[in-house]
């Protein structure tokens, strides 16, 4: 297949889809996923699409949403690391909702070890993956069964949420920005994710570097909502998601960075078991509302030492 045809192809895939993986466009066009990427990069100078970190997408700022198949595909790597360092976040017999998502997929997938857990979650594929969990309930919203996400929208699963207070929501989307906060393109899963954060105390959430910066039609989360992005270490290259990141910061969000030691795998290849993810809290320029659940083991720790040492004090009274 000559080069012309190629990225006429790609950008018929890419319009079809809202975002291919560049696996599977080398899949189809039956070429090296290197080729595909010198294509995707020559078709973005055109401005025919936009790259994203292990594929393309439609171009422009507000991007479409693209099906589940697709989405399952993309950063599958960088999915992982976020899930393994997300999941250390929840507690033994902690109360929790989880929105629809590939990433809160992989989420869930691990939070099937956490014993006495109670988990909320408009997501089928959320409740598949806790499923055959011992110590797990599983709670359900109701609603109409959006087929392109697997997950339950319409006024049936937000007045099922109605009254409900847990610790912290899990929640993804298709675009996170500091000055606008989460986002997705969908009006209906936007509806939802609303009510989910409604129920909860603290919200976290699970994007990838390559949804940093990215805006979409309807917001979910504002910015000021959001106590804890967990994501993954951006490419040194990558200075627009460097940036949205220090503007989160800027704005009070927690921000938690999972990568492998060495370098973060590509799409697709293997990443590092969980106990060797690394884990890096950016400093947060100023005092923020924050929730018992989410306190540092650094602030836990002092407070502690100060109680002991009153302690000793008044001990010591006593016995003079």
């Amino acid at each position: 297949m000559f080069a012309a045809e190629r990225r006429q192809l790609i950008l018929e895939m890419v319009r079809a889809n809202g975002a291919v993986s560049l696996r599977e466009l080398a899949r189809v066009v039956q070429t090296s996923e290197v080729t595909v990427r010198r294509d995707v990069r020559a078709l973005e100078a055109e401005g025919l699409l936009d790259r994203r970190h292990g594929g393309a997408v439609l171009p422009g700022g507000f991007t479409r949403e693209s099906g589940f198949p697709q989405k399952s595909h993309l950063a599958t790597a960088e999915k992982t690391a976020i899930a393994d360092l997300a999941a250390g976040l929840v507690e033994e017999g902690e109360a929790i909702v989880v929105g629809a998502g590939t990433t809160t997929q992989e989420l869930a997938r691990r939070l099937a070890r956490v014993p006495g857990l109670t988990v909320v979650t408009n997501s089928l594929l959320v409740a598949q993956a806790l499923a055959h969990a011992n110590r797990v309930e599983v709670v359900m919203t109701g609603g109409t069964l959006r087929g392109s996400n697997y997950a339950l929208v319409g006024s049936g699963a937000e007045q099922s949420l109605q009254g409900l207070r847990v610790s912290r929501a899990f929640l993804s989307g298709s675009g996170l920005t500091a000055e606008r906060g989460l986002s997705t393109s969908n009006m209906l899963s936007a509806s939802v994710d609303r009510a989910l954060v409604q129920a909860a105390a603290e919200v976290v959430v699970l994007a990838d570097h390559g949804k940093l910066g990215m805006d979409t039609m309807f917001q979910t989360v504002p910015t000021d909502v959001i106590t804890r992005l967990v994501t993954d270490e951006p490419p040194a290259h990558d200075d627009r998601a460097g940036t949205e990141l220090q503007a989160l910061a800027d704005r009070g969000v927690q921000i938690a960075v999972a990568g492998a030691p060495g370098g973060a795998a590509g799409p697709g290849g293997d990443t590092a078991p969980a106990r060797q993810q690394q884990r890096r809290d950016m400093p947060l320029p100023g005092p923020r509302r924050q929730g018992p659940g989410l306190r540092s083991a650094v602030a836990l720790g002092a407070a502690e030492q100060a109680q002991s040492a009153e302690r000793a004090r008044v001990a010591d009274l006593r016995r003079r």
